[in-house]
């Protein structure tokens, strides 16, 4: 099939599928989420945030000795995550643990690591 055979020479072919995808597609915001949202799997440090963090709570000093990190560094990952509710905190005292932020964080996670190990 050449390039040309490719090319659509029409504005729609199936457009009662068209419509009825239209119909159910997404508002605009969700897309941007989503994207958003896998955003913070782009980075593997944030990553092993998350995978860490699957495994037990961990304070942000736990975190930086496991990564080989500074607290700093730690920190600065905690909030982005945080901010996209990846990861929520609870304090006993002065210190803060991390866990993830639902059963759905952990749901991305095990699709993402099966999906890889196929």
């Amino acid at each position: 099939m050449t390039d040309k055979q490719m090319l659509c020479d029409c504005d729609v072919i199936h457009e009662d599928v068209v419509n009825s995808v239209r119909e159910r597609f997404a508002p605009r915001e969700e897309f941007n989420r989503m994207a958003t949202l896998y955003k913070m799997f782009a980075d593997p440090t944030r990553v092993k945030i998350l995978y860490a963090l699957e495994l037990n709570e961990l304070c942000v000093c736990d975190l930086a000795s496991l990564l080989n990190m500074t607290k700093s560094a730690i920190s600065h990952q905690l909030k982005s995550l945080r901010l996209s509710n990846l990861v929520r905190f609870r304090k006993e005292g002065q210190i803060v643990y991390y866990s993830l932020a639902d059963s759905h964080v952990k749901d991305i996670l095990d699709k993402g690591f099966e999906h890889i190990r196929e």
